[in-house]
């Protein structure tokens, strides 16, 4: 996974497994077809807040899950793959080798639909589908009146060539920043949303951030939506962390994340070529509560070949979810009911 908009997955299986009586569940062998990852940070991680980095991750089962990698090699949990992909903490080197081999897949594709999607631009419609539905109960629920009459202003995080914001994001707001660390994506972005004239369409994007996401930190309470697509998968899991918890600041009162990723059966699966991670459901659930994040609304995406991975859409909220007190009165068994 490289620059953050195009994340589409294939299930592989390694050529080592293939006819071998002892052999992992194919299942787990599912491999990115190559999705886009565009980090482009304002600031430097001089900034990072020291409650993303002083506070020791908890023990956690669901980390101990196992997974692989895309040579068929078995990890026998994803701390024992970090430590190889990026080193021991404070192996400055090898944590900037991971992200600089993996913008430098991205930089080699080119800035169109088929290749910010690995060779599948015709599940753009049904993606943007997917998105618009959900983006839409998000409004609907979250919004006054949708978010109609109001000046939103969104983030789009791994923008790519800007397919995003282009088809879908530009119609529910105001004003949308791109935020994309692979530079001739960016370029074609800007090129597609703003015409000749200087002017961007409808004046709606607004700013084209050439950052990684792992430094990103966003103007403070800029945002009621922050869109992440098919890019997460390239930060490590502490970076993962950091991240949301800067960009929680970028935030406006009642804002949200909505984080759209490929999703592992179980454990994970690491890209070697493109340097990416695809977690699971659990993966991403136990990383949301280390970076005090809630899950105001999950949804699968639907109408996507069925040779690729699984994807999920996650609104991710920084507030707790209100608890609704139930008042009617408990029913008492056995009690014979009156008739009126």
């Amino acid at each position: 996974m490289a620059p953050m908009e195009a994340q589409v997955l294939i299930r592989v299986v390694p050529s080592y497994a293939r006819g071998l009586p002892i052999s992992p569940p194919p299942p787990r062998f599912e491999l990115s077809a190559k999705p886009l990852f565009r980090s482009s940070p304002l600031r430097s991680t001089a900034s990072r807040p020291a409650a993303a980095s002083t506070e020791k991750p908890r023990a956690s089962a669901i980390m101990e899950a196992s997974g692989f990698d895309s040579e068929g090699r078995e990890f026998k949990n994803a701390e024992e793959m970090w430590g190889e992909e990026i080193g021991k903490e404070g192996d400055v080197h090898k944590r900037k080798e991971w992200y600089r081999q993996g913008v430098g897949y991205w930089e080699g594709v080119e800035a169109t639909a088929d290749g910010v999607l690995g060779g599948y631009a015709h599940v753009n419609d049904a993606d943007i589908k997917g998105s618009e539905a959900f983006l839409k109960m998000l409004l609907a629920e979250r919004f006054p009146d949708g978010g109609r009459g109001r000046s939103l202003v969104a983030l789009d995080c791994g923008s790519g060539i800007g397919r995003v914001t282009k088809n879908l994001l530009i119609r529910f707001f105001t004003e949308v920043d791109l935020l994309e660390p692979v530079s001739h994506f960016l370029e074609a972005a800007r090129e597609s949303l703003v015409p000749e004239s200087g002017l961007a369409i409808e004046n709606k994007t607004t700013n084209f951030f050439c950052v990684p996401l792992q430094e990103f930190t966003p103007d403070v309470g800029r945002y009621d939506v922050i869109w992440i697509q098919w890019c997460i998968g390239h930060l490590a899991d502490d970076d993962f962390v950091s991240f949301f918890m800067r960009a929680k600041a970028g935030l406006k009162p009642g804002g949200l994340f909505v984080l759209k990723e490929n999703i592992a059966r179980s454990g994970f699966v690491l890209d070697k070529e493109d340097r990416s991670i695809t977690r699971s459901n659990t993966y991403f659930k136990e990383l949301f509560h280390r970076c005090g994040l809630h899950i105001f609304k999950s949804k699968d995406q639907r109408g996507l070949p069925e040779e690729l991975f699984a994807v999920k859409m996650y609104a991710l909220t920084p507030d707790a979810p209100k608890r609704v007190h139930n008042t009617r009165a408990k029913a008492q068994p056995n009690r014979p009911g009156i008739i009126k």
